[in-house]
């Protein structure tokens, strides 16, 4: 591949990536680096969900699911063995698996659905993980939870914040690599037509059970670094919560753009952080969660394809009237001037 091929965008996300390796050096605080270590959790996780909902036209009311899988099964490796890189590399392997397992079941037993159907029967699929953490307490510690210990190298917040920045980086060029493949522009088109897409020989169930599964594996990865980050685990990691949130973040940021649902992570973040931490200020700010959704509505309201989404729509319809011929006084189309 040469190098005069490459997007100019791709170039501005290699730039932007290598800045963010410098950001500790200039951010030393551990309470803002855990912030900015969650941003990137809840980044890889939105992305993950985009892919099936920007990109695919997939609504899931259960890809918590996924995200518990990897949480739970890094916690109960590092509590049940030595607490070693080997351990971890298992747990990731161990969730990998699972999640690439019940996202193959749940695809093959629903995506032939619609959509709506789709969606209510991931949500109580996401229930049933639920309850059976409750249940399990002997494994999962029920509604109590339980602590665990990490690796010893991981217990530095830099050499952590680098470790899922990388995990944040591969993914998401790994991604944007899928979309603009063949296999996404297939994808795509399942979004737009599926009708045409079916009536052109393609098997549609086959794409979205694959979307299906690259999603949910990539969901699991957020739950793995999400317990690394703060070593406790219980059964709110299957809590409906965090599919709303990751639903918000995709909303807000541009379904379908992959950097929308990264942007949407972070202001979703520091909204979280900043709007408790000014509980202190005024007794309204103890009410956060009703100043979040004012925040929310605004942007709905004034960004209604997301704030990536609107921006590329107003820059492609700049671009389509700056190629219109110009029309003279007397209604002939004049040429353009160079």
């Amino acid at each position: 591949m040469k190098l005069s091929n490459v997007e100019r965008s791709t170039w501005l996300y290699v730039a932007i990536s290598l800045a963010l390796f410098m950001v500790p050096l200039f951010v030393t605080g551990r309470s803002m680096q855990f912030l900015i270590i969650q941003i990137f959790i809840f980044a890889i996780f939105a992305m993950s969900y985009d892919l099936l909902l920007g990109f695919t036209g997939i609504i899931s009311f259960g890809h918590v699911m996924f995200f518990g899988i990897g949480a739970y099964s890094t916690a109960i490796m590092l509590s049940r063995f030595e607490t070693g890189l080997g351990a971890l590399f298992m747990a990731i392997i161990i969730a990998i698996a699972l999640s690439a397992f019940v996202s193959l079941i749940v695809g093959i037993l629903t995506l032939r659905l619609r959509s709506h159907f789709y969606a209510m029967l991931t949500l109580a699929l996401a229930g049933l993980f639920l309850v059976a953490a409750e249940k399990w307490t002997s494994l999962t510690g029920g509604n109590d939870g339980f602590t665990f210990r990490i690796p010893e190298i991981l217990r530095d917040s830099q050499i952590l914040y680098f470790v899922s920045l990388t995990l944040f980086i591969l993914l998401f060029f790994g991604l944007r690599r899928l979309t603009k493949s063949p296999f996404g522009r297939v994808v795509m088109a399942i979004r737009e037509n599926e009708e045409r897409v079916q009536s052109l020989g393609l098997h549609v169930v086959h794409y979205k059970v694959i979307v299906s599964i690259v999603s949910g594996v990539v969901a699991s990865f957020s739950g793995v670094l999400y317990m690394l980050s703060i070593r406790f685990v219980d059964t709110s990691v299957f809590a409906t919560e965090f599919t709303i949130d990751v639903l918000l973040m995709t909303i807000i940021g541009g379904v379908g753009t992959l950097i929308g649902p990264i942007i949407g992570a972070g202001l979703v973040e520091f909204a979280h952080h900043w709007l408790s931490g000014l509980s202190d200020v005024h007794w309204l700010f103890e009410r956060w969660i009703i100043l979040y959704g004012t925040v929310y509505i605004l942007v709905v309201i004034f960004f209604p394809k997301g704030i990536v989404g609107t921006i590329q729509s107003k820059l492609i319809n700049r671009k389509q009237r700056a190629h219109l011929p110009r029309v003279n006084k007397s209604g002939r189309q004049g040429k353009k001037s160079a």
